[in-house]
C-alpha cells in the first residue's frame, strides 16, 4: 500500500543537519527569523514557551521536558523562559547569548540553568521542496516520544563525526525522524497538514487512493465516495484538517511527481504528462507552467544545468 507521508519526505531529501546544546538561565528570551529552513526542539530538562510566527498568526507552545517540535519551514520564531510573556513577532529580543564548545550558554552565565534543549536544523534537498512542504503541517508538537530525542542525538553525533559514509548514515537519520516525528499523531498536536489528514480513517484512504493513481481522473465527488461520506462532508473535512482544497493538494502532488520525473529526464514528456494525469502534452504544459512558473522544457533543462 503507497504511504503518503512516506513518499514526501522521500522526496524532500533531507540532509546537512546542525544542532547544538542550549543552555537557559531565566529570565531570557531569543527571536530569530529563517528563510524557511527546517528546525527542530528537543527539550532535555525544564520547560519553556516556543512562539511560531505565520501570515496567519502566531501560536505559543509550552515544552516540557522530553517534549520534541519540528517546523518544517521556519520563517520566524521565539522561544522564552515561562516567567514572561512570548515575545511579539514585531518585538526584538535577544537575551545575552555565549557560545562554548559544546553548545550555546542563553541568560546569565553564573545563574541556575532552568533549561536545556537540543536545536537544530536541516536542509531539504530536493527542488521540489517549495510544492512540497505547504502539505506538511507549519508545526508538530510531540510529548512523551523518547524515540524522538534518540534519533535527533544520533543525527547530531553522525553530523559532527567523520566517518565513513556519513552523508548517506545522516540523510537516512534525517528520513527516519521526520516519518517518526510526522507519524506520531496519537499523541501529536500539529497545524493543518498532510499528518492531520492521516488521522483521520476516511481521509487517510482517500489520500492514499491520489497517491496510488496520481492519473485517475479524480474529483471531489469520487474521493468523497473513497472516504464513505458526502461530498460536502468530505470537502470540507479535508480542506479543514489539511488545510487546502482536494483538488489543490492533488494538483501539488502530481507537480512533484512531473518534477522528479523530468529532472531524471529518462522519459518522455506524453509519458510524463500521461503519468501525472494529462490527456495531452498541451494540457499538461500549461498546468505545470501556471503551478511552477516555467514550462516544463526550461525547468528541466534549468535544473540540469
Amino acid at each position: 500500500m503507497v504511504d503518503p507521508l512516506a513518499e514526501i519526505v522521500s522526496l524532500l531529501q533531507p540532509g546537512a543537519p546542525f544542532s547544538k546544546l542550549v543552555v537557559a538561565t531565566a529570565p531570557w528570551a531569543i527571536r530569530r527569523a529563517d528563510t524557511g529552513r527546517p528546525f527542530f526542539f528537543v527539550v532535555l530538562d525544564g520547560c519553556c514557551h516556543l512562539t511560531i510566527d505565520s501570515p496567519a498568526g502566531s501560536d505559543t507552545l509550552t515544552l516540557n521536558s522530553g517534549d520534541f517540535v519540528l517546523i518544517p519551514a521556519a520563517r520566524s520564531f521565539a522561544t522564552s523562559s515561562v516567567d514572561r510573556p512570548p515575545p511579539r513577532e514585531d518585538e526584538t529580543v535577544t537575551t545575552r547569548m555565549a557560545h562554548r564548545p559544546w553548545g550555546v550558554r542563553v541568560g546569565d552565565p553564573d545563574g541556575v540553568e532552568d533549561v536545556r534543549m537540543l536545536v537544530g536544523n536541516c536542509l531539504f534537498g530536493s527542488p521540489d521542496a517549495a510544492l512540497l512542504v505547504p502539505l506538511l503541517p507549519q508545526w508538530i508538537h510531540v510529548s512523551g516520544e523518547n524515540r524522538l530525542a534518540t534519533l535527533v542525538q544520533l543525527v547530531g553525533d553522525e553530523s559532527r563525526a567523520d566517518r565513513p559514509a556519513r552523508d548517506i548514515v545522516t540523510a537516512r537519520l534525517l528520513e527516519v525522524l521526520l516519518i517518526e516525528a510526522f507519524r506520531s499523531t496519537a499523541t501529536t498536536a500539529s497545524s493543518p497538514g498532510l499528518v492531520r489528514g492521516l488521522a483521520d480513517p476516511r481521509l487517510a484512504h482517500a489520500l492514499r487512493c491520489m497517491h496510488e493513481r496520481p492519473a485517475a481522473p479524480w474529483t471531489v465527488a469520487q474521493l468523497a465516495r473513497e472516504a464513505a461520506i458526502s461530498r460536502s462532508s468530505f470537502f470540507e473535512r479535508f480542506s479543514r484538517a489539511i488545510g487546502i482544497a482536494p483538488m489543490e493538494y492533488l494538483l501539488a502532488w502530481r507537480m512533484a511527481l512531473a518534477k522528479q520525473l523530468l529532472l531524471k529526464r529518462e522519459t518522455a514528456m506524453a509519458e510524463i504528462a500521461e503519468r501525472v494525469g494529462y490527456s495531452s502534452v498541451s494540457a499538461f504544459g500549461v498546468a505545470f507552467t501556471r503551478h511552477v512558473g516555467v514550462p516544463p522544457g526550461r525547468y528541466a533543462k534549468g535544473q540540469s544545468g
